[in-house]
């Protein structure tokens, strides 16, 4: 079975791979599209060459790698980033996939990451591109795909992981409420620079007490995407 869930950056989505990693009957494969967007756009991401020379760039190949069947009797859960899904990358190989999607408050999303780069758009944080991402899915599939709200695993991580295992059409495990700290072979050569938070973690963190206030400059830049967050989290699992 394979599983394609959808993310944007600092949305809990390596902690999210790390839960389905801890599954005993499950495979994850790490953003296979990222050397290819980075070739394809000319972004400068932290690690570009890195990336460059430790991926695949050409992204026919990645789109027939993932469109494979996963292993006999086997789970393989694919963590992608909906900004790397550019022209002409085509989105064909989901076909016979279970396709989820991972959300999280642009505000909270845009705050996290700054913290990791200075300077970066709107696009970078792939959040319109995730609402076309759900829509196309939706056409595919012939009904919505599942959401799940980054807070609300955060908030009740049993519940939430819970109801959408069950939307999958997988048995929930409790192995996937915590893991063991460090990072993994399956880690993207990315992961130098942005999983020092999860590699120190065992768990999903809980939310903090109240929220704290959000920068007037980042209101602003996201407030295009609340439109396109709103319209996903009316349908989050819950």
């Amino acid at each position: 079975m394979r599983v394609v869930m959808w993310s944007g950056p600092r949305n809990l989505s390596t902690a999210m791979m790390r839960s389905f990693g801890n599954r005993p009957d499950t495979d994850v494969v790490d953003e296979p599209f990222y050397a290819a967007y980075l070739a394809l756009s000319g972004s400068a991401h932290p690690m570009r060459d890195e990336i460059l020379a430790a991926q695949e760039t050409d992204w026919r190949r990645v789109a027939a790698a993932c469109a494979r069947p996963a292993a006999p009797g086997r789970i393989r859960y694919e963590k992608h980033m909906t900004h790397h899904m550019i022209p002409p990358i085509g989105l064909d190989w989901m076909a016979g996939a279970a396709v989820a999607f991972l959300i999280r408050d642009p505000r909270e999303v845009a705050a996290s990451y700054a913290a990791k780069r200075q300077r970066f758009d709107l696009g970078d944080l792939g959040i319109e591109r995730q609402a076309e991402l759900f829509d196309a899915a939706a056409e595919m599939l012939g009904h919505p795909p599942p959401v799940v709200d980054a807070a609300d695993i955060r908030r009740a991580p049993r519940e939430t992981l819970t109801a959408l295992c069950e939307a999958l059409g997988i048995a929930f495990d409790p192995a996937m409420l915590s893991w063991p700290p460090g990072p993994r072979p399956t880690d993207g050569v990315w992961a130098e620079h942005w999983y020092a938070a999860v590699n120190a973690s065992a768990g999903f963190a809980p939310p903090a007490a109240e929220p704290g206030a959000h920068d007037p400059a980042i209101e602003r830049m996201v407030a295009p995407a609340m439109i396109h967050y709103d319209r996903m989290a009316e349908r989050a699992l819950r």
